[in-house]
């Protein structure tokens, strides 16, 4: 028993002197350098790096950047060294910058900055401004302020230009109807993504289960103008998404306009949620149109 113990204690010890290791024989970033190998420990942190730096740059990613299924940059992510998100795993890498999401690596962050390691947590974006605000963050991290004004920029300009193609209709009523009946409510990012394509989201009107769903009779009953799927049908074989194979739904898509926009297009406050955006717009052309 003892011995176990101790074995255990030993390990422990070697894995710590390992990670102090490795941080003591890192690439130091000087002052005013550039960071030269990067560590991203997020999703979104990801494919804002991505679009921000030299691929040489970037030492690791998380293992989602090349999933076609939640990465809006899935093939730019292809080939990149990844990291699983232990301290160990990042800090192999030797990173001089590490890049990380407020939430699901919390105890690696905490381990990392302990170990005095250069962690820059990237906050996540609840409407359009907090997209420029995570650029801004990340470049001035990764030292291209320049390259994120400019992504910026070229935001600005296509949500300018499809704004200028809205109807000027009243707003028509929508709903994202996800995976167990959840909806997308006021004050989130999907949200802004509704108003920024010409809608009014009709999630408030409707009374939400305390988990955030909206039952299918309801929705069934008082429908949007659009019903916006963020999953196909068959993505997720699993009981949680019968409701999006139920026949009811099926009806009601025949019935009134419905559009699937993949998640990966507007889960993360990125410049590529613009992408999401032009999509929905174009439906909302549409309805304008069979109004007039």
């Amino acid at each position: 028993m003892r011995l176990g113990i101790w074995l255990r204690t030993l390990a422990a010890a070697i894995a710590l002197a390992t990670c102090l290791g490795l941080l003591a024989h890192g690439v130091p970033a000087q002052a005013g350098a550039k960071p030269a190998r990067i560590v991203s420990l997020d999703l979104c942190a990801d494919q804002l790096l991505i679009d921000l730096v030299e691929r040489e740059r970037i030492a690791a990613v998380t293992h989602l950047a090349a999933d076609p299924e939640v990465s809006a940059i899935w093939e730019k992510g292809k080939g990149i060294p990844i990291t699983h998100g232990a301290a160990e795993d990042v800090l192999r890498h030797k990173p001089d910058l590490i890049l990380a999401g407020p939430f699901g690596v919390a105890p690696t962050v905490h381990l990392l900055r302990r170990l005095k390691a250069n962690v820059v947590v990237v906050p996540l974006a609840s409407d359009l401004d907090g997209v420029r605000t995570a650029v801004r963050i990340v470049a001035a991290a990764v030292g291209e302020g320049a390259r994120g004004e400019a992504l910026i920029d070229a935001f600005d300009r296509r949500l300018a230009r499809i704004a200028a193609g809205l109807p000027q209709t009243p707003a028509p009523s929508a709903v994202i109807y996800q995976v167990g009946g959840a909806v997308s409510v006021a004050g989130n990012l999907a949200d802004a993504v509704l108003a920024a394509a010409g809608f009014r989201n009709k999630a408030a009107e409707y009374r939400l289960t305390r988990g955030g769903q909206v039952p299918l009779e309801l929705l069934a009953a008082s429908p949007p103008d659009l019903l916006v799927l963020a999953s196909a049908a068959d993505e997720y074989r699993t009981v949680v998404a019968d409701n999006l194979r139920h026949p009811a739904l099926g009806l009601l898509r025949r019935q009134r306009a419905s559009i699937e926009v993949p998640w990966r297009l507007w889960q993360c406050g990125t410049p590529h949620i613009a992408d999401a955006i032009a999509r929905l717009a174009e439906v909302r052309g549409a309805l304008g149109a069979q109004r007039r």
